[in-house]
């Protein structure tokens, strides 16, 4: 039934009252639907929450921190890794909890641990920002390196290779050396080593051409089946002996990803020990007490970008890595 219209009510009044009773409804819905906005961003804020641990939590960007620090790890572990590491987290939560409760973080040594990690923390961040600035190599630079390294890509090889690691004093490496030239065998050598009373021990390896040293790859590569080279060592020297190789050539296309992330590594580097050698001469350092008596006596300031700032172990050894060739190229 048609409502009777009030008609001690204006007509103002009535547009007014018609429209209260249209946006009333229309109100309660936009409330509705911002206090379910309000438990959607609730539920999605606590959806970063992987754990709780009395009072504190543990959270989803904690455990992605922590996977990042993983390497060589498949997609399809990530799950199970993400599960152990907030096992983990929620161990070392509770540590913490009892270590504020007993004051730990106040502990002399604690403090001094502390200190250091911050130290070491910001120091390398500092020289990661500057290796930052190293340029990408070029094609130009990558095809370069490609061709003045055949031993390590284009004639490549897998060497069977038998090593004999021998304790000796630097006068006697040079006997050692005459007398492999002189053996008719190994075995010839072997023998002889016995009757010296130098301790060796041997054993058997196969290496990729990436595996050997940079130094001594050339020198391998020359050899025959059968030959045998000398290697001085820290303590001694290295015989190596080749039972057999085969050839496993990489192309440039291959190993232009190893390459680029090589140059660029060191360039990084190159840059981080300027950086570190231009700082030291800015700087003024005095060495006291007994360590003024060293660094007079030291060759100047060797450069502790290594402790710093380590070079990858391929810039640091001259050649690439096993890991940057064969993981990184999926060689076998």
């Amino acid at each position: 039934m048609p409502q009777q219209q009030d008609p001690h009510m204006n007509p103002t009044m009535h547009q007014a009252s018609s429209l209260a009773r249209r946006w009333i409804p229309l109100a309660a819905l936009a409330t509705a639907v911002l206090l379910v906005g309000c438990g959607e961003k609730k539920e999605k804020a606590a959806s970063q929450t992987a754990a709780k641990v009395n009072k504190d939590e543990i959270t989803v960007h904690q455990i992605n921190f922590v996977l990042q620090q993983q390497r060589n790890l498949r997609p399809e572990q990530t799950d199970a890794a993400s599960r152990q590491i907030l096992e983990r987290l929620v161990d070392q939560q509770l540590a913490l909890q009892k270590a504020d409760e007993q004051k730990v973080d106040r502990d002399p040594r604690v403090v001094q641990q502390l200190e250091a990690a911050r130290r070491e923390i910001v120091a390398r961040a500092y020289l990661e920002k500057v290796g930052e600035a190293a340029p990408k190599p070029t094609p130009e630079e990558i095809k370069k390196y490609y061709d003045e390294k055949p031993a390590l890509f284009s004639q490549r090889r897998v060497y069977s290779i038998q090593e004999i690691g021998i304790e000796a004093k630097p006068e006697q490496v040079n006997e050692l050396r005459e007398k492999l030239a002189a053996a008719k065998s190994i075995n010839d050598f072997v023998e002889h080593l016995k009757t010296t009373g130098l301790r060796f021990s041997g054993n058997q390896a196969v290496r990729a051409a990436e595996q050997l040293p940079l130094n001594t790859l050339d020198a391998m590569s020359r050899l025959k089946d059968g030959q045998a080279m000398l290697v001085p060592t820290a303590t001694g020297v290295q015989v190596v002996v080749l039972a057999g190789s085969r050839s496993q050539p990489v192309s440039e296309e291959q190993a232009r990803p190893a390459i680029e992330q090589y140059l660029l590594n060191e360039r990084k580097r190159k840059l981080v020990e300027d950086d570190l050698k231009a700082m030291r001469a800015a700087a003024t350092i005095e060495y006291v007490g007994k360590f003024a008596e060293a660094a007079a006596s030291a060759p100047a300031a060797a450069t502790p970008a290594a402790t710093a700032a380590p070079a990858p172990a391929s810039a640091a050894s001259g050649a690439l890595s096993a890991t940057d060739i064969s993981k990184g190229l999926g060689l076998k």
